[in-house]
């Protein structure tokens, strides 16, 4: 009778109590219509069909105004405003957009007058010396570098490190060193798709920003490290300069994760403690994703005061073509080159 009594005591311990009232009493809520909410998209913003045989300018307002299709636009603008007010348009890029055929529409847009500076990072010079050498470039790496013989070619190695020693010797940056050797249309039968001698040709500065071991130039015993060095130092002092008259104008970064945002961010840095108004430009990155460096370098940290910044992602092949094919559209057709 004990034990009963007791297992009857301890039920009653853990006897749950009666449930109170909840204080969530949805009813009280507080709604509102509909038509008085402000909503980011509405049907004027929508996508439209393009009718058989439309023009590129009707394809590129058939684009919905929303998201990255409405920064397309805005980008396209930034630089056709930079173009008719006289301010400049720097591109500065990896090797990847040169290795996917885009160096005829670089050098379509510094013909227009468009582009007025190039800054390239070490291995954009080696696929654009084997364009104007053999018309092709981009080995594969998987294939030779079992067998140590990946980035051994001969020609490209010499050539290069032989035009930056006797550049830097003749105070030359790299840019304008490997130009001047590619503009010889006798040694370089292909130099119509160079962008350095293209470069060259419309006088438009190239910079090369070189990290020592990164590029296949580096492994050949023809490199001068103190030449590279010299004449890249050389190609900073000079993109610094064309930074410093940045103002109104636009930066593109295209394809570069690290070098390149980072000298960019120097550049502007040095321009900013001389009192040069490199101030109230837009830049734009693009790439596959999204790297920290271009975004934090190049989007956000330069125009944080003042200016935009964009970040268009998708593959160059894609979307530079119908950049660029946006900006020439906007330019004046008749009148509109050099």
């Amino acid at each position: 009778m004990a034990k009963a009594g007791k297992r009857r005591r301890l039920s009653e311990a853990y006897r749950p109590s009666a449930p109170r009232r909840s204080v969530i009493d949805l009813g009280r809520l507080r709604t509102y219509r509909l038509a008085q909410r402000k909503s980011k998209v509405n049907t004027k913003l929508f996508a439209s069909p393009l009718p058989k045989g439309g023009s590129f300018r009707r394809f590129l307002g058939s684009l919905p105004a929303i998201l990255g299709a409405a920064d397309l636009h805005r980008v396209i603008d930034a630089v056709v405003t930079a173009k008719r007010r006289g301010r400049p348009v720097l591109v500065g890029m990896g090797s990847h957009p040169i290795k996917v055929g885009l160096n005829p529409l670089f050098i379509e847009l510094m013909e227009r007058g468009v582009i007025k500076g190039i800054a390239l990072n070490g291995s954009g010079i080696i696929h654009d010396v084997e364009l104007g050498l053999h018309g092709q470039t981009s080995e594969e790496v998987e294939a030779g570098i079992d067998d140590g013989s990946f980035g051994m070619a001969e020609e490209t190695a010499t050539i290069i490190n032989r035009a930056i020693s006797e550049g830097a010797r003749a105070g030359l940056g790299i840019g304008e060193a490997i130009g001047r050797r590619l503009t010889n249309r006798a040694s370089f039968p292909h130099n119509r798709y160079s962008l350095l001698a293209a470069a060259v040709r419309c006088h438009v500065p190239v910079t090369v920003h070189v990290a020592i071991g990164t590029d296949i130039i580096h492994m050949h015993p023809s490199c001068d490290g103190a030449a590279v060095g010299a004449a890249s130092l050389r190609d900073f002092h000079r993109l610094t300069q064309l930074v410093a008259g940045l103002n109104q104008g636009v930066y593109l970064n295209i394809g570069s994760a690290v070098i390149l945002p980072e000298v960019f961010l120097k550049a502007v840095t040095i321009a900013r403690n001389l009192g040069f108004p490199a101030r109230d430009f837009t830049t734009v990155n693009m790439d596959f994703i999204q790297h920290y460096r271009p975004v934090t370098n190049v989007v956000r940290r330069p125009t944080q005061h003042s200016g935009r910044g964009y970040a268009l992602t998708g593959h160059h092949e894609i979307m530079v073509p119908l950049l660029v094919a946006g900006i020439l559209d906007a330019l004046p057709s008749s009148h509109g080159r050099r």
